[in-house]
């Protein structure tokens, strides 16, 4: 075939595509274990979401009718069928809240209570898929087709298709709590997404949130300081402050209170980075 004819097709390829997506709808991918999964109590004030906030839709919910793939408005649960309030719900609405109107807000949530971060790892994650041998976590497991990573990835990359990722939002360490390999392993996770879905590090920062803090008797709060190494490895790599954001009493998830104003102060850092003021009760936050 003629050079000039395949560039031809080549070209009006990538202007399909390229018309498709919509730069106005910005992306993030959260990703985790059981805090970013969601534990808080779902109330009343959590039901009403912008509609320019959305999620796509990780599983099917047939229950209320939610089909993989799909965006939906931001209605929690937003990471699996029965999860609770999360991280990412108020992140989403704070962005909404202090973003132009035009700009639309969107959601990929893969994250699997009790996790090592290395199930996130395409290349190991099978050493790591049975962290807990109980059903809860086998079938957690099961649910994103045995490969979290990779399951992940599919959905981001028809997400895609639809908007821009602007960013990546990481709840874990937990499970890794004194591990000080673990910002190299999170590296490899936030490496392997930047090169899979052909992202730039500049422009895509990654976003990682503080465990339980010491200030609220948090178990696992000593992994703040491996937490706090994180930028160490990751040059665009920002650690969200879990101080004063209240917990359960296992003193390992955060409540309901706990998750809104984390899921804030995930928002007011991007916001920062991308070059956007937020009101002065998310100021208030910093």
């Amino acid at each position: 075939m003629n050079t000039r004819i395949i560039l031809f097709l080549i070209s009006i390829i990538l202007s399909a595509y390229m018309s498709a997506q919509n730069p106005n709808l910005h992306i993030y991918l959260c990703f985790g274990q059981s805090n970013m999964e969601g534990q808080g109590a779902i109330e009343d004030q959590d039901l009403n979401p912008n509609q320019r906030f959305k999620v796509y839709q990780a599983l099917d919910c047939p229950e209320v009718n939610y089909k993989k793939g799909t965006w939906r408005t931001a209605v929690p649960p937003l990471c699996q069928c029965h999860s609770g309030l999360s991280p990412a719900d108020y992140f989403g609405r704070t962005m909404i809240e202090n973003l132009p109107d035009s700009i639309e807000v969107g959601i990929v949530h893969v994250a699997i209570g009790g996790c090592d971060i290395r199930i996130f790892d395409k290349e190991i994650y099978q050493q790591y898929d049975s962290t807990y041998a109980e059903d809860w976590f086998v079938d957690k497991v099961k649910g994103y087709k045995g490969n979290p990573y990779k399951y992940l990835l599919e959905l981001a990359k028809e997400a895609q298709k639809d908007g821009v990722i602007k960013g990546i939002l990481l709840h874990q360490g937990e499970t890794n709590t004194g591990d000080t390999n673990w910002p190299q392993y999170v590296n490899r996770v936030y490496t392997n997404l930047i090169e899979d879905l052909q992202l730039d590090t500049n422009s895509v920062p990654l976003l990682a949130g503080e465990v339980v803090h010491a200030d609220q008797n948090g178990l696992c709060a000593s992994m703040n300081e491996i937490i706090a190494q994180l930028p160490e490895t990751i040059s665009n790599a920002h650690v969200i402050s879990s101080s004063e954001c209240t917990a359960q009493e296992d003193n390992v998830h955060f409540n309901s209170a706990g998750y809104r104003l984390l899921g804030e102060r995930y928002a007011y850092k991007m916001l920062e980075l991308l070059g956007y003021t937020a009101d002065e009760r998310i100021q208030d936050m910093k």
